[in-house]
């Protein structure tokens, strides 16, 4: 094989590994949920016959794992999983609080004045990000927190 020749199918190698990479990386990206409003229903199964496991409130955010029909097989922050029916969640994103007590900045870094906290399970919704760091409402406050201390 000519030289010429080996780095047209070295290159044609290397463009096709690319590709799938970039094609499985996008792949698993995945995609979160968020309840829309109070007392939505997650389910054992995809239909409204399967037994109710928990009522989940507004802003409640998901996982989607996957889906049969118009139903989402979704998990939540403690890896609890059950169906939700599509309608009943929209892309607006949601976090919430995975540790007992974060605390909210007026700006995001741990140089920023503390404003307040946010305890275990509050549900916040999330307006903007800067690095690692983000902003977050609840109608009694609106500040910043640290990615790790919120999911997702």
């Amino acid at each position: 094989m000519r030289s010429t020749d080996r780095q047209t199918l070295l290159k044609s190698v290397v463009m096709v590994i690319s590709i799938m990479v970039f094609s499985t990386t996008t792949v698993m990206a995945a995609e979160f949920v968020s309840v829309v409003k109070d007392r939505v229903n997650l389910r054992s199964g995809p239909t409204t016959q399967n037994e109710v496991l928990f009522q989940l409130p507004a802003g409640y955010p998901l996982k989607v794992l996957s889906r049969k029909g118009k139903w989402l097989k979704v998990s939540d922050f403690e890896n609890d999983k059950g169906w939700v029916f599509s309608s009943l969640v929209s892309k607006t994103p949601y976090v919430i609080v995975k540790v007992k007590e974060c605390n909210a900045r007026s700006g995001p870094g741990t140089s920023y004045k503390k404003i307040g906290t946010f305890a275990r399970e509050v549900i916040l919704k999330k307006i903007g990000r800067k690095g690692e760091w983000l902003k977050v409402a609840h109608p009694e406050l609106t500040g910043w927190v640290h990615s790790k201390l919120v999911w997702p």
